[in-house]
């Protein structure tokens, strides 16, 4: 039960962020989009600086694999800039241990050292319009690997929707010239 306030706070974290200087208060991003597919959430929103509205648009599904007290969680964030896949420090993938499976055959891996070893995983340019050209042709999306704790995870995301996730995103996102 105590996992519930958890992921209600992550559906509302558009909402409610930090502030500019890191602190832990009410955001100023305004949801002005949001659709959920399966897993997925495709999210737009925008915030005013000065004379400026900032705007921004994102698919994102997160995690939480591990609770506390060894609270763990992975999350995929899709951005105009990239793909970011965020987890925790001390995770160890194997070869082939963050994959997309479709029709049980692997068709796309990450295996840069950085990712495999629980570091900096951002894919740009190629690389991420790869990723999304393959999440969109649907499939899993496997994450196999070994938590800070030494237990064995073994995560699979349905990507069924996202074909309709990824035009949403790139409809919103255009719609405010972010693409």
């Amino acid at each position: 039960m105590r996992t519930l306030p958890f992921i209600l706070s992550l559906i509302a974290a558009p909402l409610f962020a930090q502030d500019r200087a890191g602190n832990d208060t009410p955001g100023e991003w305004v949801v002005t989009h949001h659709k959920p597919f399966g897993l997925w959430d495709s999210f737009c929103d925008e915030r005013t600086t000065g004379d400026l509205v900032e705007q921004r648009c994102y698919l994102r599904y997160v995690e939480v694999y591990s609770p506390r007290p060894n609270f763990g969680a992975l999350f995929v964030f899709i951005t105009p800039d990239g793909v970011e896949f965020g987890m925790e420090r001390g995770i160890r993938f194997p070869e082939d241990g963050l994959r997309i499976e479709q029709a049980g055959a692997t068709v796309w891996a990450e295996n840069s050292r950085s990712c495999r070893r629980g570091g900096d995983c951002t894919l740009t340019g190629t690389a991420a319009q790869s990723f999304l050209e393959t999440v969109s042709n649907g499939g899993v999306l496997r994450f196999e690997f070994t938590d800070r704790t030494g237990t064995a995870q073994d995560l699979s995301w349905d990507l069924s929707q996202m074909d309709m996730a990824v035009t949403d995103y790139r409809e919103n996102a255009r719609a405010r010239d972010l693409l």
